[in-house]
């Protein structure tokens, strides 16, 4: 066959060339940098998510859109950092993206794609404009109420418009594990979608592993007795634990593994891995407060300081794993920083759609294996919390933990665990990224949160 040259400087041949690649894209939920064996992970075992990395492209400094959850979410949909994004914290009652708002899935939609979502969305919910049905996605299934999203058994579901009730989890029994059944419907798109001609985009915001603490005794059985006895003191009314804390939540993170690797085995079941850019990866650092000691014992943010609702790295360093077979080089790492705005404009350049205006960067050279392009040339990344900034330039990060304290300065390159303070004798960078910080930001627009839920809303 004729080939031509890809901007990336792969041949690609004339018969394949204009056939787009199916995504998948799925994004843990509180998975900490430190959690995976390809990052480190010593007692939790996760060989599916670890074999993704070494058949594809394990990322070292890859970034979260926020350090909690919805906003997270809202950063990957719209591709703009936390001084622009839409939704921009974790307002009670919710907030909701709007018509104007534009999704990455809109774009993917418009370049021909089937697109479906499966799991938590918590930017938009019934009867709001940033419902998923509303914002590109043809299908999606699962939870769209971030506090509905913390439950493992409740009695019903979303799927679409409709209530999909679960009478096996009424009662507070625990019949149905909602993971499972949020699983077994994204294979059903992606069997589906891959015996189609039609390209697919196939999002997996997976719940695992949020509070509540619980899983299935099958995923706690090759844990059983590995572990000291500890309960975690994160006991919220309605909520489920296990007295066994520790072997518990290693059982999450490998029912999560297990969900990998069957959606790698059903990819090659319809004949689509060739064709498909599996994209893993995190929405923000481990969670942290009253469950501190899980992350201390299993060393969740991977010897980063902070975890989850930090802008220190252990909040919102997180893994990112590409695999493309064929595309993107097995077993390569790569080490420039990027966040998860940069999806956006990668995802739409892979879909021959014309870029839209985000903040971020494509990744397409990095991805196939042609660095030194716009990721390494960019001047900085940008988070913004309630009270809270971060930016980082090459490898100088600057960090302020509230309006009312000092700025903080570190040097990744020599100092990743953000030990050393070095504000003082740098005040010229201080001032230089600062000024970057204040230039990065416009005020939120107000919000109007509908009402606030509680637990016997989903679970009974």
């Amino acid at each position: 066959m004729v080939g031509m040259i890809h901007p990336s400087g792969l041949v690609v041949f004339a018969a394949e060339r204009m056939k787009k690649p199916n995504i998948v894209l799925l994004m843990a939920d509180d998975l900490g940098y430190g959690h995976l064996g390809s990052y480190g992970q010593e007692k939790i075992k996760t060989p599916h998510i670890d074999r993704l990395a070494k058949d594809g492209m394990r990322f070292t400094h890859a970034y979260s859109g926020s350090s909690v959850c919805a906003p997270s979410r809202s950063v990957l949909m719209t591709g703009l950092h936390t001084g622009h994004t839409p939704v921009r914290w974790n307002t009670p009652g919710g907030a909701s993206i709007l018509d104007s708002d534009v999704t990455v899935a809109e774009r993917l939609k418009e370049a021909g794609y089937r697109t479906g979502g499966f799991g938590k969305w918590g930017i938009g919910k019934e009867n709001q404009p940033g419902h998923p049905n509303l914002q590109g996605f043809d299908e999606f299934f699962g939870q769209y109420d971030q506090v509905h999203a913390h439950f493992y058994y409740p009695y019903w579901l979303w799927h679409n418009e409709e209530k999909v009730m679960l009478p096996k989890n009424e009662g507070g029994k625990k019949g149905i594990y909602v993971h499972d059944v949020t699983h077994e419907e994204a294979l059903k798109f992606i069997r589906e979608s891959g015996e189609s001609d039609e390209p697919f985009f196939a999002y997996l915001p997976y719940i695992i592993p949020h509070v509540e603490l619980v899983v299935p005794e099958d995923s706690k059985k090759p844990y059983k007795g590995l572990f000291p006895k500890h309960t975690i003191s994160d006991k919220r009314a309605g909520y489920l634990y296990d007295e066994d804390s520790y072997t518990a939540y290693a059982g999450m993170i490998s029912r999560l593994d297990d969900a990998v690797g069957e959606i790698v085995a059903l990819l090659d079941e319809v004949d689509a891995t060739e064709n498909t850019l599996f994209l893993f990866t995190s929405d923000n650092g481990a969670q942290g407060s009253n469950w501190d000691d899980l992350v201390t014992f299993f060393d969740g943010s991977g010897g980063l300081r902070g975890s989850k609702g930090s802008l220190y790295e252990g909040g919102i360093r997180v893994p990112m794993i590409a695999k493309w077979p064929g595309q993107i080089e097995a077993g390569t790492t790569n080490e420039v920083p990027t966040a998860h705005y940069d999806l956006f404009p990668t995802l739409v350049e892979l879909a021959g759609v014309t870029p839209s205006k985000t903040d971020g960067v494509s990744l397409v050279g990095e991805l196939f294996g042609k660095p030194g392009g716009k990721t390494e040339t960019r001047p900085y990344l940008f988070w913004q919390t309630p009270g809270a900034v971060a930016v980082r330039s090459g490898n100088w990060k600057l960090v302020r933990t509230d309006d009312y304290l000092p700025w903080e300065l570190y040097d990744l390159a020599s100092d990743p665990g953000e030990t050393k303070n070095l504000a003082a004798e740098n005040r010229e960078i201080v001032f230089k990224l600062s000024r970057r910080a204040k230039a990065s930001y416009k005020p939120e627009r107000v919000h109007v949160p509908g009402p606030r839920t509680s637990v016997t809303d989903y679970v009974r």
